[in-house]
């Protein structure tokens, strides 16, 4: 197990699987009500906010002392029907679900490499991203910025300037002013990395980077403490985003986040702005000054 500060980030060199499974199942019980499952709220007094134990077992049908195991983080034995249960007394959403079942059955893949595993652009997959007309660029596991567009670098901030291990969004997005000052919805911003983040540990929990970059975040910034801690898990594939710029002003933009197929762990993203817009003319902008448009990153 590793060692954890207050607000359960870790500051060794791995996730322990057990101890996020239980804390995960402890955290969205407290943040349910027993009416929030038709229940009845009678009995001794609550010391604590949320459901107990013996409420959860008795929605998803199990007994209080297999649901305490697993709370406990032993899940050698739990069957997928049994997580699903699970998932649906905790209303979970379609992410935690998935986060869940990560958790709780990791799957074992002999054939797969470890998950530090070093993370690369191919060569044809920047030429692409140089093609496109659009701001673009790839990430990979832990939210690192594997490769990008000159308009990419236009509209986020010139990324060449920082050493590869900076080009990071949660490091970026939690540590850098100037980009914390380019999403106007910066809370939404956050949550999204973060959720990011949660996924990979329930996918890499033996990755000792993901756990450096945790614990450094945990140690520099209250808010990602709290985000990590609250377990709030989305999965998003496309959406919309306004974002302010030194140069043009506010914009508007739509992304599709585009996972590769020979690697599900590296995405492309994408941004584009409604044609006949002022954000796409203000796109328009950025590309016609090319480098002039770069804004460097504090």
């Amino acid at each position: 197990m590793v060692e954890q500060t207050r607000s359960g980030a870790p500051t060794g060199a791995s996730l322990d699987r057990r101890t996020e499974l239980g804390q995960f199942l402890r955290t969205r019980r407290g943040a349910l009500k027993p009416e929030d499952l038709g229940l009845h709220s009678f009995g001794r007094r609550r010391r604590v906010p949320g459901l107990r134990r013996e409420e959860v077992a008795q929605v998803a049908g199990v007994s209080v002392a297999y649901y305490t195991r697993l709370e406990q983080g032993h899940s050698d034995n739990v069957s997928a029907e049994v997580l699903d249960a699970i998932a649906r007394a905790l209303r979970l959403t379609e992410a935690q679900h998935v986060y869940l079942t990560q958790l709780a059955k990791p799957k074992p893949d002999k054939k797969k490499a470890p998950c530090p595993r070093p993370q690369h652009l191919r060569p044809a997959l920047q030429q692409l991203l140089d093609a496109l007309e659009v701001p673009a660029y790839v990430t990979g596991r832990r939210a690192d910025i594997l490769g990008w567009n000159r308009l990419a670098a236009a509209l986020f901030g010139n990324w060449d300037e920082l050493p590869p291990q900076e080009r990071n969004w949660a490091r970026l997005v939690f540590l850098s002013p100037t980009t914390r000052n380019v999403f106007v919805d910066w809370d939404g911003k956050a949550a999204a990395i973060v959720s990011m983040l949660r996924m990979d540990a329930s996918r890499c929990p033996d990755d000792p980077l993901l756990a450096a970059l945790v614990g450094e975040l945990s140690v520099k910034s209250e808010e990602f403490r709290r985000l990590w801690a609250a377990y709030e898990l989305r999965r998003k594939s496309h959406g919309s985003l306004r974002l302010t710029h030194p140069l043009v002003g506010e914009l508007a933009v739509s992304y599709e986040i585009l996972h590769l197929p020979d690697d599900p762990e590296l995405a492309m993203i994408t941004y584009h702005a409604e044609p006949g817009s002022a954000s796409a003319d203000a796109l328009r902008l950025l590309a016609s000054w090319g480098t002039d448009a770069t804004t460097p990153i504090h």
